[in-house]
């Protein structure tokens, strides 16, 4: 067995930083302040950007600690160009804590720094990276997940779990399954982590559904990182977190968890190395994808036994919301009228058939595994093509996060599974089970003769 490091959660305070006498004018605490309103009211408006706002000003003026009178122009410009995105979220975030707390923020930092409300408004030019954006060698040692075992102790096993189209859930142990969970969902929830993610309809009306958000929330830990929050939204994957940074604050091992962006709005990853965790974010079409890979001392650090089976990625889908889309593939196969289609504005959309569905997806996925099916349940039930994509970079993903080659591709199984489940086996036929009693019976007759 694993020795399990020590770990100790460490509560930060959070407020208004910043605000007070001889504050800096890098107004950190707009960030915070919005980070705890995240925390505590997730469900906010997909239409509320106000967090993209106080990332673009924080991106601004992070950096400058110390105020002083040549500071105070570049300040109040930014501050400036903040009040105007604010500004134009009004109507849309109009019942929103996050934006009145932003409106209060912005007029006491006018006032602290005798900014003028008139006056240019375009941002200065955004901090480059430097030496301390890469991982110091000298963050303490419980910041390194691999480095805190011991030499002479196995290393550790690590899991993955994965989330996309319509959507379907590979869990930690391998399961595959296809669900409804429509509205928002806890994927992850541990020690040190908490996913939630909401899946939106993929049509007004239509069963069908795709993930819309996703919410991912770092907790504070020890002397590497403070709480940090990620949130991305359909038409919107920044690569930074809601406080505008990339990395784990200002402790010691901060640089243990940073945002890699690797195509711009489209593909992003979050390494936490202090957790030995890697995940995975993409949007594909207008929906997103997610994929983690992680040890499974981390996996299984659950608080809050009672509601393990919530937690998507280590307990599956509640019976209630699986799919058995074999027995859907089935009818598909039967029925000759095209499914899918119809009219999304600018999203590419066809009427596929089972066959023409099949056609599709062999382009990007040859082996006829979960995945594969997958791709096919997606085109049948909304015509996207994207979907196509998204089964595709899950695979893609899952092969690069998964640490045993051998279970890559997942097949049906052929015995009995409960139903619900998205993979079940054959069931068995009359003349096996007959076939079966008249052995017993052979064997118990024999038994019989042999103690006469």
């Amino acid at each position: 067995m694993q020795p399990q490091r020590e770990r100790r959660e460490v509560r930060s305070g959070s407020g208004w930083m910043g605000m007070g006498k001889g504050a800096g004018p890098s107004a950190l605490g707009i960030g915070q302040i919005l980070s705890v309103f995240l925390c505590i009211f997730p469900a906010v408006s997909l239409q509320c950007k106000i967090l993209k706002c106080n990332s673009e000003f924080w991106a601004t003026t992070s950096g400058t600690h110390h105020s002083g009178p040549e500071r105070a122009p570049e300040f109040c410009t930014a501050l400036r160009a903040y009040a105007h995105c604010v500004r134009r979220t009004a109507r849309t975030c109009r019942g929103d804590l996050a934006y009145h707390s932003a409106v209060h923020g912005i007029e006491d930092l006018m006032s602290q720094h005798n900014c003028s409300k008139e006056g240019p408004t375009s941002q200065p030019r955004p901090r480059t990276s430097t030496p301390d954006s890469q991982e110091r060698s000298d963050s303490p040692e419980i910041c390194h997940y691999e480095r805190s075992f011991h030499k002479h102790t196995a290393p550790p096993n690590y899991t993955h779990c994965g989330l996309f189209g319509d959507p379907h859930l590979r869990t930690f142990g391998d399961d595959f399954q296809t669900c409804k969970v429509r509205g928002s969902w806890p994927l992850i929830d541990n020690k040190y982590l908490y996913v939630q993610v909401t899946n939106s309809p993929v049509l007004p009306g239509s069963l069908a559904t795709a993930t819309s958000k996703l919410t991912i929330i770092f907790k504070n830990f020890q002397e590497c990182v403070d709480q940090k929050v990620y949130q991305a939204e359909m038409d919107e994957l920044p690569a930074a977190f809601v406080d505008g940074s990339r990395n784990g604050g200002d402790r010691h091992g901060a640089n243990t968890l940073r945002i890699v962006e690797k195509m711009p709005g489209q593909h992003i990853e979050i390494q936490a190395r202090y957790i030995g965790t890697t995940i995975v974010v993409r949007q594909v079409g207008r929906y997103l994808t997610f994929a983690v890979r992680m040890p499974e001392d981390v996996v299984n650090s659950t608080e809050d036994t009672e509601n393990q089976g919530l937690y998507l990625c280590l307990r599956g889908c509640p019976q209630s919301e699986r799919i058995d889309f074999r027995t859907f593939r089935a009818r598909a196969a039967e029925s000759h009228v095209a499914a899918g289609g119809g009219n999304r504005g600018s999203v590419s959309v066809e009427a596929f058939t089972y066959k023409s569905a099949v056609v599709k997806c062999k382009e990007r996925l040859p082996v006829e595994d979960l995945y594969f099916q997958s791709c096919v349940f997606d085109l049948l039930t909304t015509g996207d093509v994207n979907f196509t994509l998204a089964a595709y970079y899950a695979f893609e993903d899952m092969k690069i996060l998964h640490s045993n080659k051998d279970k890559f591709h997942i097949f049906e199984r052929t015995g009995d599974l409960t139903p619900g489940n998205s993979a079940p086996g054959r069931p068995s036929s009359p003349s096996s089970l007959s076939a079966l009693h008249f052995l017993a019976l052979l064997l118990w007759i024999q038994c019989g003769l042999m103690h006469l």
